[in-house]
């Protein structure tokens, strides 16, 4: 099922305010059930999840900076 721009605008609206604030709290305690890791393993570790929450989402947010395509101003 494919979404309209103006749906795909709002979700991304969504993800970003509630998903990613949600997602760096889980990131967070997930380090620090680990006991504070090395610097380096603490950086690939954030690097890597910093990565891994926009996969999904990808779709979602592609073409959200263009103008609408729907609209019919050329």
């Amino acid at each position: 099922m494919a979404l309209s721009y103006k749906a795909r605008k709002r979700w991304s609206l969504v993800i970003l305010l509630v998903g990613m604030p949600a997602y760096v709290v889980a990131c967070v305690t997930v380090i620090n059930l680990l006991d504070r890791p090395s610097f380096l393993v603490e950086l690939v570790v954030y690097v890597a999840l910093g990565i891994l929450w926009a996969l999904p989402f990808k779709f979602v947010f592609k073409g959200i900076g263009q103008p609408d395509p729907d609209s019919g101003d050329s």
